[in-house]
């Protein structure tokens, strides 16, 4: 019995959005991308400038307490402030989530052929993740606040999801991770409120992160039409898990306390705000869409989805 090359066994798969890509050509463009569009965070930014006095770290209407009624007895400087250390936690989170996003890429790749355009694209991608990883630190550590770690429960979660995830529900959670983050940082970086600083850092990745994105989305749908059944229900359980975890790690509650807020009524103040649940659902909503589109938001993990706050 002949076995036909992946590529040819594979010609004409489609689903709701249309055929499948080649893999190679995908990669191929993504490499040639790369090429011209990689930064190094270290020589591109100016990272012994002053911040500016009265600029923020973050879009006001992105912090999470916007629009409540603490946000309204607040300072404006307590405000900004409150923005710098979100705008760090999310920085940490960043680092938590790409930590875990190399470890599933390395896992991937594993088996497959060295010399392929799509193995060669994902060392790319882990590189680029290395850069982003240093970056994110670098600018916890020039504003001079916390790093802020998730909780020990969420980090023994994280160790867990990637112990026992398939392929396709890695590529669910690398989508989610970049995606929710991506439409944040497409506001900030051209938004002449915010530090120049932090303009820069989420320039370069939302750049390089685009790349990302497509390479997690076209492998994801392949996975979904070939991946067997068992693996597609369990994707669907554990990316509703892991949006819930998600959700809640968002806003690490401990910058409230650093910024001399009382913790316990700024996170009632932020589950109760329609504000914030808005921005999060928009956020999310081009993955969620796609998501939809390709299979993964169903039965019990839809119902997930919609407890963690992220879809409609």
């Amino acid at each position: 019995m002949t076995t036909l090359p992946e590529a040819d066994a594979l010609a004409g798969l489609r689903d709701a959005l249309g055929l499948l890509k080649d893999r190679e050509q995908v990669a191929q463009r993504l490499l040639e991308s790369s090429a011209r569009h990689s930064f190094d965070p270290d020589e591109e930014l100016d990272w012994d400038a002053p911040f500016e006095e009265g600029k923020w770290f973050w879009p006001p209407e992105l912090v999470s307490l916007y629009d409540t009624p603490m946000w309204r007895r607040m300072s404006e400087e307590q405000r900004i402030l409150l923005s710098q250390h979100e705008a760090a936690a999310l920085a940490s989170l960043g680092i938590w989530f790409e930590l875990i996003l190399m470890q599933l890429l390395v896992r991937h790749i594993y088996d497959k052929a060295a010399t392929s355009a799509h193995v060669r694209y994902a060392l790319t991608e882990i590189e680029d993740e290395c850069r982003h990883s240093k970056m994110f630190a670098r600018v916890i550590t020039r504003g001079g606040t916390p790093w802020y770690p998730v909780s020990r429960v969420h980090q023994n979660l994280g160790r867990l999801f990637k112990t026992i995830s398939t392929t396709p529900g890695s590529f669910t959670a690398t989508l989610l991770g970049e995606e929710v983050l991506d439409w944040m940082q497409r506001l900030t970086f051209p938004d002449e409120r915010v530090q120049p600083l932090i303009r820069g850092v989420t320039r370069i990745h939302v750049v390089e992160e685009a790349r990302h994105v497509r390479y997690a989305r076209e492998e994801l749908r392949r996975q979904m039409l070939t991946a067997p059944k068992w693996s597609q229900e369990f994707t669907r359980l554990t990316s509703g898990e892991f949006a819930r975890v998600f959700s809640v790690a968002f806003v690490n509650p401990e910058v409230y306390t650093n910024v001399g807020l009382d913790k316990r009524a700024a996170v009632a103040q932020v589950r109760a705000s329609g504000h914030r649940r808005e921005v999060m659902q928009q956020g999310a909503k081009r993955l969620t869409d796609f998501l939809d589109d390709i299979g993964v938001l169903r039965g019990a993990g839809r119902r997930l989805w919609r407890s963690s706050g992220l879809l409609a």
